[in-house]
């Protein structure tokens, strides 16, 4: 295969110091992931002992989860309680959040060959935001009222915004500049819907639509991570699936279409697995802003552009980052926690404005 691609003009020498290297890069790369992967292991178990009740030790813990399923003994029904049933749902939400957040951020980016571009920015975020309000505030869901209705509105808005945006960049010919345009332009509009709806609501539902703004884990239940786990593990591998085309679409969308790469076919696809992986985990949690940014940006300058890689890798370090910022929040001024959406947007504006200001060169050259 690689006397095909570059002819008789390389040497045998050449060729296997072209393979070596090849080599070295991909073995460099999984390390990394596997790295981050442990990382986020090593971290989970420690936020487990971290919190106002942390009496016991990581020993202890890991024996309590483990009890469920091993004959080990019955640890204390207080222990079982806080590991059990109070921090790890959270912690494993975290880690399913920040996995969908940073592996859509890298997707989106990739497939746009932009930067800039996130779940957050293309308006996806408001438009579950805005689902939400209508909910809170007027009681009016897509599917009627019910236990779930937050939840639902906040879905099917987020999808309907992405829907919506690239309806509208198709009038244009569905340039990357249009797609991301019209997001924020609807980011603007669902803002403003939100705002009318803050103004007018009551004292109760203005304070629920302000906490479900600034984004949380801790509602999250059993029931939210046995339904998240396998849609984020699903689409997450849908995604990589298409890390070659993608790789191929980060050359230029001329060297793609060269290739035998449906460009477009491919864009949408991409960009329509991103947004329900996105929208099924905000429409839960709330909106945490950032995470799609700067996890895929750190990963990009640690191991490269190959998609096959940054992919996992984006989804593991927001998975991490989310992590940090979720036990920071609930351990900072205990016995009260900080909403985590705030937290990541303290991390996402610097990194963000040093992207804007000190970055000269593009990513896709």
């Amino acid at each position: 295969m690689i006397d095909d691609i570059f002819g008789d003009d390389f040497e045998d020498d050449d060729i296997l110091k072209v393979e070596e290297t090849y080599t070295r890069s991909s073995w460099k790369k999984t390390l990394i992931v596997f790295a981050l992967f442990a990382a986020v292991m090593a971290f989970a178990v420690a936020a487990i002992t971290i919190g106002a009740a942390s009496s016991f030790g990581a020993m202890e813990a890991l024996e309590t989860v483990l009890s469920k399923f091993l004959p080990i003994g019955e640890p204390s029904p207080f222990v079982q309680l806080i590991v059990l049933q109070l921090r790890l749902p959270r912690i494993i939400m975290a880690i399913i959040t920040g996995v969908s957040l940073g592996v859509a951020g890298a997707v989106m980016q990739g497939v746009l060959r932009n930067p800039m571009v996130s779940p957050y920015t293309l308006g996806l975020s408001s438009g579950a935001a805005c689902g939400a309000a209508i909910a809170i505030v007027l009681g009016v869901g897509i599917f009627g009222s019910g236990r779930y209705i937050i939840i639902v509105n906040a879905f099917f808005f987020s999808l309907f915004t992405m829907a919506l945006v690239y309806g509208i960049s198709r009038i244009r010919g569905t340039s990357v500049e249009t797609l991301i345009l019209a997001g924020v332009a609807m980011s603007y509009l669902f803002s403003a819907v939100i705002s009318s709806l803050k103004y007018f609501s009551g004292n109760e539902a203005l304070r629920e639509v302000v906490f479900w703004l600034m984004g949380g884990l801790y509602t999250t239940k059993w029931e939210n991570v046995v339904f998240l786990m396998p849609i984020v593990l699903a689409f997450t591998l849908l995604l990589v699936r298409y890390s070659w085309d993608m790789n191929a679409m980060s050359a230029g969308e001329e060297v793609a279409s060269s290739l035998g790469i449906n460009v477009n076919k491919v864009r949408i696809i991409c960009l329509t697995l991103a947004s329900i992986l996105t929208a099924s985990v905000i429409a839960f949690t709330g909106i945490i802003g950032f995470i799609g940014l700067v996890s895929p940006h750190v990963c990009r300058l640690i191991i490269g552009s190959d998609h096959r890689y940054l992919i996992p890798a984006s989804g593991l370090a927001g998975a991490l980052v989310l992590l940090v910022s979720d036990t920071a929040c609930r351990t900072m001024i205990q016995p009260t926690e900080i909403p985590v959406g705030i937290v990541t947007s303290f991390i996402g504006v610097p990194f963000f404005l040093y992207l804007l200001v000190r970055r000269k060169r593009r990513w896709w050259q």
